[in-house]
């Protein structure tokens, strides 16, 4: 709308008058019963002849009126008042609404058709999938197929440790998160935010996540080392990369190096496994080579063994070893196309591996 076309005068009436982007602002018109060949003169519509202008029902439905017809103002009421040469006609969720003109945004349509914000607009498609209208696309309503709208409330996922929980709101707090998923929130958890293409982030229960920031893609849990006085020390036979130590202590994981007939281990106590086997947690074993990381890890062990419960094989699980007297079962995994990078390899590569072969047998 001309803005400068506002009638601005000591006597008269105000009204809400939009244009195509139906943003209301107010308007002073002098008559109390002006034609709407006249609140299209007076929005600005050049030649106001040539005007669509409709009123703005209490219910939010549209009234065409005609060029000629004569209105009875008390002030506050809405109208739309633009150039267009036809009406078209749409339906948003089954009501039926009418619209000045071939062209509509989609954030005018939303206001049209009063989608709340948390809602998705979708046009509705028969050959393929329902596209989503975004605040600025522009629909083309003379185009075959062009009238049908559905509105459904956005909902919002997140990963929490394998169990996947939808939320009605972008944030949440990470208590929550867990209470849905049903953990306990009251255990001493370690708490990982990731997101994708960036190191793994330490969180509390109090942290908000916002779930619209891209490339969030999970929580990870892992039980917090709780030292009652009770258990023995972890045990350090020999010595890891200085970058491996770090990692391990910074990501809580409960960790030792042993020495078992002259074979090197590294032992994580209480890996935690995502959803999808039969138990929670496991002892991972990495064999770590005399002359690492110039040699590479394979692979990785487990105790007890893993099983899913769906009750389907794993495959390539056939090494086994025996660790301080438990029996430890092998998982052969490899980097396909991806030999191993003395320089750029270790512990916290192998993880990474480790961490993508569960996940891929959960079905995650």
């Amino acid at each position: 709308m001309n803005m400068d076309a506002v009638v601005n005068i000591r006597a008269g009436v105000v009204i809400m008058v939009a244009g195509a982007n139906l943003e209301f602002v107010p308007l002073k018109i002098s008559d109390g019963t002006p034609t709407a060949h006249q609140i299209a003169r007076a929005a600005g519509c050049k030649p106001p002849a040539d005007a669509v202008v409709m009123r703005v029902l209490d219910n939010g439905e549209m009234d065409l009126l005609r060029p000629d017809q004569e209105l009875e103002i008390a002030g506050g009421e809405r109208f739309v008042a633009f150039l267009a040469d036809h009406i078209s006609l749409l339906r948003v969720d089954g009501e039926r609404y009418e619209w000045p003109g071939g062209a509509i945004t989609g954030a005018a349509l939303r206001r049209l058709a009063g989608v709340p914000d948390n809602c998705v607009l979708y046009l509705q498609r028969v050959d393929r999938a329902d596209e989503e209208i975004q605040a600025t696309t522009l629909i083309d309503l003379d185009k075959p197929g062009i009238e049908g709208f559905i509105s459904v409330k956005r909902m919002w996922k997140l990963n929490v440790h394998g169990v996947v929980v939808e939320f009605t709101t972008a944030t949440v707090v990470v208590r929550d998160a867990l209470v849905k998923a049903r953990f306990d929130p009251s255990k001493p958890w370690q708490i990982f935010l990731k997101v994708v293409g960036e190191q793994k982030a330490e969180v509390t229960l109090d942290t908000v996540v916002d779930l619209s920031r891209p490339g969030i893609e999970k929580l990870r849990l892992m039980p917090r080392a709780v030292d009652n006085g009770e258990a023995p020390a972890p045990r350090r036979t020999f010595s890891l990369l200085e970058e491996d130590v770090a990692y391990l202590n910074r990501v809580g994981l409960v960790w030792e190096t042993v020495v078992e007939l002259e074979r090197r281990w590294l032992i994580v106590r209480n890996y935690p496994l995502p959803a999808g086997f039969t138990v929670a947690t496991s002892d991972i074993a990495l064999e770590i080579p005399p002359d690492y990381p110039q040699a590479q890890i394979y692979g990785f062990y487990a105790h007890p063994p893993l099983a899913l419960a769906n009750g389907r094989a794993i495959p390539n699980t056939q090494l086994t070893g025996t660790i301080n007297g438990k029996p430890f079962v092998g998982w052969s995994r490899y980097r396909p196309g991806q030999p191993w990078d003395p320089d750029a390899d270790n512990v916290i590569t192998q993880f990474a591996l480790i961490e993508a072969a569960l996940a891929k047998e959960a079905g995650e």
